[in-house]
């Protein structure tokens, strides 16, 4: 049996949390992180699969998590997946590292579209 992805949330707010949760059903294990200081402890802590990453964050910022996560030679390869409601920051994001983008307010199908092709590349 295969093994179940981990996928690490990072975002401020519970509700978008719950419905990154529920657009990419029961799958996967989830676990969350409501700054960017807990984001990467847990992102060190479980080699999560894939991190979908809100780029407002309190105590780290979202890009501060991204820069840190492609520095640190186990994660550097994790797949990252930006989620914000700033269109403008697309360029700033992938710059720094990011693999896919997506804006809030999102469809559920995108997001879910997104994370497969993370997880199958």
């Amino acid at each position: 049996m295969e093994k179940q992805r981990t996928i690490l949330i990072c975002d401020d707010e519970p509700t978008l949390r719950e419905l990154v949760r529920v657009s990419l059903d029961g799958s996967y294990r989830f676990a969350e992180a409501s700054d960017g200081f807990t984001a990467l402890q847990l992102a060190r802590e479980l080699s999560p699969d894939v991190v979908v990453l809100d780029l407002m964050l309190p105590r780290l910022s979202g890009l501060e998590v991204l820069a840190k996560l492609r520095g640190d030679e186990r994660l550097r390869s994790t797949p990252v997946l930006v989620i914000t409601a700033w269109n403008d920051t697309m360029d700033v994001a992938l710059e720094a590292g990011a693999d896919q983008f997506v804006t809030k307010p999102f469809q559920p199908d995108e997001l879910k579209d997104a994370v497969e092709r993370l997880l199958s590349d």
